[in-house]
């Protein structure tokens, strides 16, 4: 395994959907303003990987008819971040470390709910969807067409914002999270990534909030050594080399 030290730039890159917040609100919009039933069906295909996700979306989107714009933001009006979030990113901030919100939900409403935090000038990368007449139509500005693992491909927004010489740390808690961690020298994970991560025996911190992943980063900045993951700059390397 490599060593770094010196000047080392860190980048992070954390997930939206059940990470920022505290519920994945893409399920959510389509469970109280479409078929409940057919958008847990749709999802429950994509987890069983029997659709992709850009499929999902597809399908999700046409399960909305007469969209109520009004609940709309009535729903997102319930939905929490986070309560360690703000003072995350104030952190990243304070040390110079660069932060980045890849996500394969839509802009939608992780727009709306970052401008409600204040927090409207983080980079984010998304799926987007555009309304018309009361029905939705997704669109895919970042997919992958070799890679079906999500819409928004998150593994090239992390090889594309970092070098080798950067430490990348990942924070995500499900499914669209197992490919873009394995790329990134530290990960902090919970839930199906928790699980992903103990299956295919991928190192891992655990954590609950943002307060400690703060913490263990605060950590990781004080270390004069740092190494990086072995596996991970195999997985960057093997996509170099694809072209």
């Amino acid at each position: 395994m490599s060593l770094v030290n010196g000047n080392r730039k860190f980048k992070i890159f954390v997930d939206f959907d059940g990470t920022i917040t505290k519920t994945d609100v893409g399920e959510a919009l389509f469970i109280n303003f479409g078929d409940a039933a057919r958008a847990r069906e749709i999802v429950d295909l994509y987890l069983e990987d029997k659709i992709t996700s850009k499929e999902t979306w597809i399908l999700l989107c046409e399960s909305i008819n007469n969209f109520d714009t009004e609940g709309f933001v009535k729903f997102l009006d319930t939905i929490e971040i986070d309560s360690e979030f703000k003072n995350f990113v104030d952190f990243c901030k304070n040390n110079d470390l660069d932060i980045f919100v890849l996500s394969d939900g839509l802009d939608f409403y992780i727009d709306k709910i970052l401008k409600r935090e204040g927090l409207e000038n983080l980079t984010v990368y998304s799926n987007k969807l555009k309304i018309s007449g009361g029905k939705f139509f997704p669109v895919f500005p970042y997919t992958d067409e070799e890679c079906n693992q999500c819409a928004n491909c998150k593994r090239n927004h992390i090889i594309t914002n970092s070098s080798d010489e950067d430490i990348t740390i990942y924070i995500g808690d499900g499914w669209s999270d197992k490919c873009p961690a394995q790329y990134c020298d530290f990960i902090f994970a919970k839930d199906s990534l928790l699980k992903f991560c103990e299956k295919n025996r991928i190192s891992y911190y655990p954590y609950r909030n943002f307060g400690e992943v703060r913490l263990r980063i605060a950590d990781l900045l004080k270390r004069k050594r740092i190494r990086k993951r072995h596996q991970a700059e195999l997985n960057r390397k093997a996509v170099y080399l694809q072209g």
